[in-house]
């Protein structure tokens, strides 16, 4: 066999298929007499054969130039040929054309994905998505499609993606699929549905199966089938559909069984997608209460210990806020950008720390000088509030500033009812009770928490027992407005940082104290959860002021029945 040659390296001709070669050593060898005309026409022969083949196996040029045809005929041909073949490679090619960076490139009639950056438009081979250069506007001719053209090319793409390696690739061609409502998707569908293996994915492709049988479909038992899978999914786009064949049924007569069925479907549809909307309010008055949690925490320590209103308490959180601004900007201007995330890490000790020391330099410096006089407590207080605002107004202007989310706080887990669970406010959520542990623990198990205790319950006798009652206060008021300093981090994740911040919810948390109980945790828990819970479903009925009116009446006729709260602290000290 040594006739053959070598297979590598030392060939002459390295462009030809290896096939080629062996014919052609084959004749060289053993017929001598054959011309080198029609060697050299076998070559041409074999290798136009091998290129057909390669072109069959998959897109070629070719027909993706097809797509730049005058008539839209020959497009549209072109287009049922590509989704023909059911390669993933087409996938860009169409996204591409709809999306309107399909273009014609006029110096060689190739067609290119094209994209303007700056002056030029940077070109890409629309099969191997590979940079092929960079040509004027006016060197390239826009592939062009109508309506028509558009709705076919998606159809296209949902059957291709179907079958897509990324499941949430699966996903979007399946709920694609569902809105087109064509009956040449079937086949597609069913045969990805009987190979999908995600469940979350399968779900979503019986959804989209059903609902092109019911609408394609003149057959009463597959209608009727398919009325009852869409039943089963509480799903707002499902409840339109319904409701759509209801609506066509009443002007063009549908079969009373159908009729039937799909009241029922929509009925069923309704009331899930009603107790899902249940479960979206709960969770938002829950995030709403770990925000007032937050806020009002810190305020039940100093009012509960030493019985002074802070109206600077709003103004402690917006310090926390502004420290993780400061320190997002340090990430953003040193560090590498991978960094960022850890950026919360530094922030939350960083705030609790500079809010504490504001906080006992307040008590230190204003405070203890107005023990016993709340009034005048609450006018200090007050002006303090506005001077903090000045300030920060003065350093950073009255606009908002800018604070990112970290990645692992960013998103939302999204369900097929419509249901939104943000990331930001679940973490707020578990922080909340985090901190509000910690703080039970602090309270109950530690050396400090029994001298607070102490000196909550009976000021007089703490003393006495040689507490020193004012180094417990200033640590107290220090720790009250560490949390509150804790509690600004959390809203620089969902809410504008700015002088006013704290400004938003000083009230609220003063009517949760008050609620809960005055310096007892378990009543701020409750109270705030209880107050966020009442706050998110009144506002969908009375609109978001109104409701919280009814809340501060609410509260009031509360306090008249209950003064102390939900969970009255008891002492000689509180009771006197």
């Amino acid at each position: 066999m040594s006739w053959i040659g070598p297979r590598r390296g030392g060939d002459s001709a390295a462009g030809i298929p290896y096939p080629v070669k062996v014919v052609a050593g084959v004749f060289s060898t053993h017929l001598p007499k054959f011309s080198a005309v029609f060697l050299a026409a076998l070559l041409v022969i074999f290798s136009g054969a091998l290129a057909v083949a390669d072109e069959s196996a998959g897109p070629s040029e070719s027909m993706v130039n097809s797509l730049a045809a005058k008539k839209f005929g020959d497009k549209r041909a072109a287009i049922e040929a590509l989704a023909a073949l059911g390669d993933e490679r087409v996938i860009p090619v169409f996204e591409a054309m709809v999306d309107g960076n399909l273009w014609l490139r006029k110096s060689d009639g190739k067609v290119v994905i094209a994209q303007a950056q700056g002056s030029v438009y940077v070109l890409q081979d629309p099969l191997t998505l590979a940079e092929i250069g960079q040509v004027e506007k006016s060197e390239i001719k826009s592939v062009r499609a109508n309506n028509k053209l558009r709705r076919m090319i998606r159809q296209a793409l949902g059957g291709l993606t179907l079958m897509s390696a990324d499941p949430a690739r699966r996903v979007v061609a399946a709920d694609a699929v569902f809105r087109a409502q064509s009956a040449d998707a079937i086949p597609a569908l069913e045969t990805a549905l009987e190979r999908e293996n995600d469940s979350s994915v399968a779900s979503r492709m019986e959804r989209a199966l059903a609902a092109n049988r019911l609408m394609t479909t003149d057959d009463i038992e597959v209608r009727l089938t398919a009325i009852k899978t869409l039943g089963g999914h509480a799903d707002p786009e499902v409840q339109a559909l319904l409701a759509s064949v209801l609506v066509k049924g009443e002007t063009e007569g549908l079969d009373e069984s159908i009729v039937a069925a799909v009241n029922e479907a929509l009925e069923s549809v309704e009331q899930k997608l009603f107790l899902w909307g249940l479960v979206g309010d709960l969770f938002f008055g829950v995030s709403l209460g770990s925000v007032l949690l937050l806020c009002a925490v810190g305020l039940a320590i100093t009012f509960g210990v030493m019985g002074v209103i802070n109206m600077a308490h709003g103004e402690l959180m917006m310090i926390g806020a502004y420290t993780t601004f400061i320190i997002q900007e340090i990430f953003r201007a040193y560090l590498p950008e991978g960094a960022f995330d850890y950026s919360m890490l530094i922030a939350v000790p960083a705030a609790f720390l500079i809010s504490g020391v504001f906080g006992i330099a307040i008590e230190r410096g204003i405070i203890r000088w107005l023990y016993g006089r709340p009034l005048e407590t609450l006018l200090a207080t007050w002006g303090l509030s506005l001077i903090l605002q000045q300030m920060v107004r003065t350093i950073w202007g009255p606009t908002n500033q800018r604070v990112s989310p970290p990645s692992f706080m960013s998103g939302a887990m999204e369900f097929a009812s419509g249901l939104t669970l943000t990331y930001n406010r679940i973490w707020i959520i578990v922080f909340s009770l985090t901190v509000l542990a910690l703080i039970g623990v602090l309270l109950r198990k530690t050396t400090f928490g029994l001298r607070m205790r102490a000196v909550t319950q009976n000021r007089r006798m703490a003393s006495s027992m040689g507490i020193r009652t004012g180094a417990i206060d200033a640590l107290t008021f220090g720790l009250g407005a560490g949390v509150a300093g804790l509690g600004g981090v959390a809203l620089s994740q969902i809410d504008n940082v700015s002088p006013n911040l704290g400004q938003t919810y000083i009230v609220d948390s003063f009517l949760v104290v008050v609620f809960g109980g005055v310096g007892n945790l378990w009543g701020t828990l409750v109270g705030a959860f209880t107050l966020g819970v009442i706050n998110k479903f009144l506002e969908p009925l009375a609109g978001a002021v109104l409701g919280k009116i009814f809340v501060l009446i609410f509260i009031i006729i509360f306090i008249q029945r209950r003064p102390r709260g939900l969970f009255a602290l008891k002492g000689r000290f509180v009771e006197s």
